[in-house]
């Protein structure tokens, strides 16, 4: 195993990977911090939890949509499930806005 010390929405990370697998996790790192900085950009959601989890469900569409035509995705456009995820992300801030007020 090896080391990649690595930055995502400018925040570092030590990482580790089998040798030979560099490549493919620097590519996957570069690909989350645009989805998370793309996310962060919009102005809509606050907080790199929130925004780290919309990222993985904005990832999650897309590997259904790619590895399954009759997938659970598949009949939906991108622009639909956009808006299904920022349903979700209002899911969210109401079900955690009264634990905002604790901290």
């Amino acid at each position: 195993m090896i080391q990649l010390d690595v930055s995502i929405m400018g925040q570092g990370y030590r990482l580790a990977c089998r040798e030979g697998e560099e490549k493919m996790l620097r590519e996957a790192v570069a690909y989350l911090d645009e989805k998370m900085c793309s996310i962060r950009d919009g102005g809509k959601i606050k907080g790199n939890d929130r925004i780290a989890v919309m990222a993985s469900l904005a990832i999650a569409a897309e590997l259904l949509a790619t590895k399954s035509p009759n997938g659970p995705l598949s009949e939906m456009s991108m622009s639909e499930i956009r808006q299904k995820m920022e349903t979700m992300n209002r899911v969210l801030d109401q079900a955690l806005m009264p634990q905002e007020d604790l901290f």
